[in-house]
């Protein structure tokens, strides 16, 4: 008796190959990449152009650009309008961050408290942030005009002589740091009454209970819990206070008396599209750079510091 033998297995297509995974770090990088395309071409090109520039004597209007060595560095080393630039960037820089850090954070303090109304002041106070700095700076111009403007009749119905703003640069740089401080205290305002929002309140309850003073209660208590908002809005105010311009250009233009409120970045517009300078701008620009750079890597070391403590 013979068995019938059972019909062959279809044969099938050969399994198909499958490629290596990309695995999460490539897939990352994948979707990255685009970002920091852009990165690299609208940021760290232009600013390794901008580097290059800075050892050139190039006229904006001129094809070509010649190169001269560190002469642009040491013209800025012993040029007095550059130490006068530097000094208004630095008192502009240390009074806007101090300022506003300082307030912002008495007023988010002030309005976390349950007050009536406190969400419409809290809109008020938040509002002058998100308003274009040129149109803050016209506003203010009329605030502080020596003919007519609102300091100057307040200082009268008082008695008060009111100081031309226009023409004397120490109270021209007071005027716009003032109109800074107004414009930006919204931003360290919502940033501080979030983190006092978000901190734990019964820390604050149990150094009550166990005697503690309410000035003990904030240097030992809330300070600390606030701490890393603090270094985060030193870095940020830092960096957008050196960065002033449209405040500076509509309200004084750099004036009065030559750079009585400029700025370096108000410098850097100057000498590159006023007097057509523009490596000796590209030279005032690297050095600022620099002077961010170094304070940026100061702040979060000591962020880091204060993270591990």
């Amino acid at each position: 008796m013979t068995s019938a033998a059972a019909p062959p297995a279809p044969v099938g297509d050969p399994p198909r190959r499958r490629g290596r995974p990309i695995g999460e770090w490539g897939l990352a990088g994948l979707l990255l990449l685009p970002n920091l395309a852009l990165l690299v071409i609208f940021t760290y090109r232009p600013l390794l152009d901008n580097v290059r520039l800075s050892f050139t004597s190039w006229n904006i209007s001129a094809p070509v650009a010649h190169y001269i060595g560190t002469a642009n560095y040491v013209h800025w080393w012993h040029d007095p309008n550059s130490h006068e630039v530097l000094r208004n960037t630095v008192i502009f820089t240390v009074a806007t961050v101090g300022v506003s850090m300082v307030l912002g954070l008495a007023l988010a303090m002030l309005l976390d408290q349950k007050l009536r109304g406190r969400n419409i002041v809290r809109s008020v106070l938040f509002a002058p942030f998100v308003i274009s700095g040129a149109a803050v700076g016209l506003a203010f111009q009329f605030v502080f005009d020596p003919n007519f403007g609102l300091v100057r009749d307040l200082g009268h119905r008082v008695g008060i002589t009111v100081p031309d703003f226009y023409q004397q640069p120490h109270w021209a740089l007071f005027m716009v740091t003032v109109t800074y401080i107004w414009k930006n205290l919204g931003y360290t305002f919502v940033i501080y009454l979030a983190a006092l929002q978000g901190r734990r309140a019964d820390l604050d309850e149990a150094a009550e209970i166990d005697g503690a003073s309410p000035w003990r209660r904030f240097t030992k208590v809330l300070l600390p819990q606030l701490r890393p908002t603090t270094y985060f809005l030193s870095i940020t105010v830092l960096l957008n206070s050196v960065q002033v311009f449209d405040i500076v250009n509509v309200m004084t233009r750099g004036g009065p008396q030559g750079y009585g409120t400029a700025t370096m970045v108000y410098q850097v517009y100057k000498e590159t599209f006023v007097n057509n300078q523009a490596g000796y701008g590209a030279t005032i620009a690297t050095i600022m750079f620099v002077f961010l750079l170094v304070i940026t890597l100061v702040q979060v070391r000591l962020m880091d510091k204060g993270r591990q403590s």
